[in-house]
């Protein structure tokens, strides 16, 4: 903070700097600052499939900063901004979730004197429509004044065409679209895009005045008369369309989901808010394959990532599971299409491999020199997990008819993780970034800080990271299990269960690890083979995979548990007792929905119910904190008894939506076969969330209803006639079910 020493006599006075060392400071303080990736955690944010609108929390869209409305990742949009009687409304409150957000303020200016707001304000924001993008701005203006006010309206918009990777590398302003205006509205015209923006639904006998501005702006101005007690509005609409395809023109599916029937009640009011709240953002979140637009996939998140992305898509889908099929078949599908045929060190293709992302345009960013190509298969773990998404669509009911034209797909993938594409012969599942402008780090940590020893010091690659080991036992075993299913050769799933067999061994073998946390799963193996002992999540996810021991699946549980990595409100990254731990590091210290949520169900399936519950409550303590809107992540120091917000998190982002569902998946402890169309359940005694009643479950296609006692003593309300729900009361006792 600068003192000014005049208004503090009694400061310390300071001998003058020589001129040289003056013009050096004053140089430094008018020298431009390098671009900045922009803050994100104060926005309001709204998200349909390959549309999303950031605004200030009053609804306005401010020129110079991230804000915008954005379709296939350009900026129409940079300025929307609504004034009455000449100024900017008075903000109240904001509600945002999916693909609509409400603004409340007042019209101070107007109606009656004195400290009560007599005129309201209220804009309502949604995003419609599919080939053709729509945003409407419902702007309704209600009197409870005295006499009737006339209410001047004005709505300011401007484009500047802006790539979305420009903007996350901070460049947040570009030359004006250019804009023709039209009887009601304007026209915005880009490379890429024709907008159309009007003015509709204004009372009769009204007019419009399109005033452009010296910077590039349109105001449309009209003025609205309000009797008391009565509301009058108008609705701005804007219409964006494609001029030309871009690499992955992709539409939104939201649509595609059956969804509506979900109801989740439980004692703790927390649960049906997040799941409602993250089921209503995942849906739209979701986008159509635009070379197969009966497929579905969940875009990973908004505003950076609204597309295609192997690991995000995947696991999003697998929570998703216990409410139907239908996004984890689109999700096969989807990135299957874009298996790797080939080997390319640019793009990191490789035979069998599942891609990492897709864009549609070059995704470039100027701070750090990253170029990704439209198709990047930079990702060591999407591969296994994809394997896992199959095997468990079909215990969930996936049709084998269906499942078995997947299998081509299922070869390759297995040949991948069984050393086609490994940089070695060690067994190991490896990456190393060989093109320079890829990722250096191609697990779901994937900044280049993440992989450290204990002292803190960034391990060398070529990486082989802990959790990939695991996915791929576990995926392994499941390609096992999907041959023998679906009448395949059982030499196939012979070499598949040896292999996994293998892996596991290598994992125990190699990747344990006593430093003065105690005994417990090191993070990775660097480049020379040595057990990186950094104390991180990471061991999370290898529990439930079936890669660990009884024993071994313990000594994990009480360390993922324990004071370095569990916080109040998840799970820690990076251990608080690591060289360089840091609470509101992306990957070193700060905290992750999706990372919680997965080491949750980990601990459920390994039978680890009390520790699993206490992980789903600091998880329903964060979502109550963010409005039932988790963010991609966070951090745990809390302020005021919250977590503090990650500025630049992407929120909604679909797999910290699809958390809310997994903590579903923790209580119930669900195993689902199909091939016996049963059900089996292992409720968590006490139940996490007290009583809790969940209608709309799918299973081979029906739909099942439970409730749950806080004891965990299962009803099951209704059931298809062919499906029988089984479930342990954990005195060894199975009860069976069929709706009632």
């Amino acid at each position: 903070m600068k003192i000014d020493e005049e208004l503090h006599p009694l400061s310390t006075p300071r001998s003058p700097a020589p001129s040289g060392e003056n013009n050096a400071r004053r140089s430094k303080r008018d020298a431009p600052l390098p671009p900045r990736q922009p803050w994100l955690h104060e926005l309001s944010i709204v998200v349909d499939g390959n549309a999303t609108v950031l605004s200030d929390r009053s609804g306005d869209v401010r020129p110079g900063t991230s804000q915008g409305l954005y379709v296939d990742d350009r900026r129409i949009l940079g300025t929307l901004r609504l004034e009455v009687a000449g100024e900017t409304p008075a903000f109240v409150a904001e509600r945002a979730s999916g693909a609509g957000a409400d603004y409340a303020a007042a019209a101070r200016g107007l109606g009656n004197p004195g400290p009560d707001p007599t005129v309201e304000v209220l804009r309502s924001r949604r995003l419609l429509g599919s080939g053709a993008r729509t945003l409407t701005e419902h702007v309704a203006i209600t009197s409870r004044a005295a006499q009737t006010v006339h209410a001047p309206v004005r709505l300011v918009v401007a484009g500047d065409g802006l790539d979305i990777g420009a903007v996350k590398s901070g460049h947040l302003s570009g030359p004006a679209t250019a804009a023709t205006a039209t009887a009601d509205g304007l026209v915005l015209a880009d490379d890429w895009h024709r907008t159309t923006v009007a003015l509709e639904g204004l009372p009769a006998g009204t007019t419009v005045a399109v005033r452009p501005g010296d910077d590039g702006s349109v105001a449309l101005e009209t003025t609205l008369v309000v009797e008391p007690g009565r509301t009058a509005s108008v609705c701005l609409r804007v219409t964006t369309e494609r001029l030309q395809a871009s690499a992955f023109d992709a539409d939104p599916g939201s649509d595609a989901l059956a969804w509506d029937d979900v109801r989740v009640t439980a004692q703790d009011h927390r649960l049906a808010r997040t799941v409602e709240h993250g089921l209503d953002d995942l849906r739209h979140l979701v986008l159509r394959d635009p070379l197969s637009p009966e497929h579905v996939f969940a875009a990973a998140g908004t505003p950076w990532y609204l597309t295609l992305f192997g690991r995000d898509s995947i696991w999003t889908a697998r929570m998703l599971l216990p409410f139907g099929t239908a996004l984890a078949e689109g999700t096969l599908h989807t990135l299957a299409r874009r298996q790797g045929r080939t080997h390319d060190p640019v793009t990191g293709e490789a035979p069998g491999k599942i891609p990492h992302e897709l864009r549609r345009h070059v995704h470039r960013d100027t701070t750090t020199g990253m170029t990704l190509p439209q198709v990047y298969y930079g990702t060591v773990d999407a591969t296994a997990l994809w394997v896992c998404l199959l095997a468990e669509a079909c215990d969930w009911g996936l049709p084998p008819e269906r499942a078995r034209i997947l299998l081509p797909a299922l070869r390759s993938a297995v040949a991948w993780l069984t050393g086609d594409g490994q940089p070695d012969d060690d067994g190991l599942l490896k990456y190393l970034d060989t093109s320079g402008t890829g990722l250096a780090n191609q697990g779901w940590k994937d900044s280049g800080d993440s992989i450290r020893w204990r002292d803190g010091t960034v391990a060398d690659a070529p990486i082989a990271l802990v959790e990939a080991q695991a996915y791929a036992v576990e995926a392994l075993r499941a390609a096992a299990r999907l041959h023998r299913s679906l009448g395949d050769d059982g030499t196939e799933a012979d070499a598949a269960g040896a292999a996994a067999t293998a892996l596991e061994g290598r994992l125990r073998e190699r990747f344990w690890v006593d430093t003065d946390a105690g005994h417990h799963l090191a993070i990775a193996l660097d480049g020379a083979g040595r057990a990186v002992d950094g104390l991180g999540s990471n061991m999370g996810h290898v529990l439930g995979t079936g890669a660990l021991t009884p024993a071994e699946a313990a000594a994990v549980a009480a360390t993922v548990t324990g004071p370095e990595l569990l916080d109040d409100f998840g799970v820690r990254t990076f251990g608080t007792g690591n060289g360089g731990f840091n609470p509101i590091g992306y990957h070193t210290g700060s905290i992750w929905t999706h990372d919680t949520a997965i080491t949750a169900i980990g601990l459920s399936r390994e039978g680890f119910g009390a520790e699993a519950s206490e992980v789903a409550r600091t998880l329903l303590a964060s979502a109550e904190a963010f409005s039932y809107r988790w963010p991609e992540l966070y951090s745990g120091l809390a302020l005021a008894g919250a977590p503090t917000p990650y500025p630049a998190s992407c929120r909604p982002q679909a797999w910290s939506a699809a958390s809310a569902v997994a903590l579903l998946t923790v209580a119930l402890r669900p195993r689902p076969d199909a091939a016996t169309r049963t059900l089996r359940l292992s409720p968590v005694r006490p139940a996490p969330y007290g009583a809790l009643r969940v209608e709309g479950l799918r299973f081979c296609g029906g739909r099942v209803d439970l409730a749950v006692s806080a004891d965990g003593d299962v009803e099951v309300l209704s059931a298809p006639d062919d499906v029988t729900v089984v479930t342990d009361r954990g005195d060894g006792i199975l009860q069976e079910g069929r709706g009632s």
